[in-house]
């Protein structure tokens, strides 16, 4: 493991915790009945895709930079990658949780959901991206 990847492993695990406190919070919505978090289904199903996209792209993220070691790219590319997985993470929940916040009654989502589609985006590119230059260190082995 290089040391580019220790780094960004280092700094994607402190994420971790906040996707616990996330799970945390959707236990206690769910264990009572005042939050009024099942009075929305809308917002209950945003609140949810939250937090399991976060839980699923942070470690997306830990294996893209254990792949990344083994990509052949310009440094600069290389480090837009490492970064841009765990960003996509961060963008696409905050988007599913920020479109909803403040509106128990929402019926549709607020415009922060655009944050889903912005970080979906960029998890399409980062994966593109290294899967180049996956293919490119073979063509060159």
């Amino acid at each position: 493991m290089t040391r580019a990847a220790r780094l960004m492993a280092g700094l994607i695990l402190i994420l971790v915790p906040t996707i616990e406190y996330g799970g945390v919070f959707l236990l206690k919505s769910l264990s009572s009945p005042a939050s009024g978090y099942l009075a929305n289904p809308m917002r209950a199903d945003l609140m949810r895709a939250g937090h399991a996209h976060a839980g699923v792209i942070i470690l997306l993220s830990l294996i893209a930079q254990l792949l990344a070691d083994g990509a052949r790219l310009p440094a600069g590319l290389l480090w837009a990658i490492r970064i841009a997985f765990p960003l996509a993470a961060v963008l696409m929940s905050a988007g599913f949780f920020l479109s909803v916040m403040g509106a128990p009654s929402a019926t549709h989502p607020g415009a922060l959901i655009s944050l889903v589609y912005l970080g979906g985006g960029l998890l399409a590119a980062a994966v593109l991206g290294l899967a180049v230059g996956l293919l490119r260190s073979v063509r060159t082995a």
